[in-house]
């Protein structure tokens, strides 16, 4: 098992990877406004933070490449994998909650 202590390089790889997550989900689905921007950034950035270090840990044990990667990169890739799943979800539930408003007033 990997050691997620409270080394200072691991919360770096977890803000980077948390950023890059929510950076990258833009490309996927940009956001209609500044507001739901912001709700996704946070909820991306909080989401890597919190669960980077088990995504990355799952991950790397279901690629089967635990062995070869560091807890640097585990905690990297499991934040920006967090993220990312984070924010396209927020907005894919954003906009279909905005389709029940409007449908509901037609």
């Amino acid at each position: 098992m990997a050691d997620f202590g409270n080394d200072a390089s691991l919360w770096a790889a977890r803000w980077v990877g948390s950023a890059a997550g929510a950076a990258v989900s833009l490309v996927y689905m940009l956001p209609k406004g500044r507001r739901e921007a912001a709700s996704r950034f946070v909820t991306g950035l909080t989401c890597g933070m919190i669960f980077g270090g088990p995504v990355g840990v799952w991950l790397a044990t279901r690629l089967e490449i635990a062995a070869f990667v560091s807890r640097y990169e585990t905690t990297l890739a499991g934040s920006a994998a967090a993220s990312l799943t984070a924010w396209w979800g927020l907005g894919v539930l954003m906009r279909a909650a905005e389709r029940m408003q409007g449908g509901g007033r037609q």
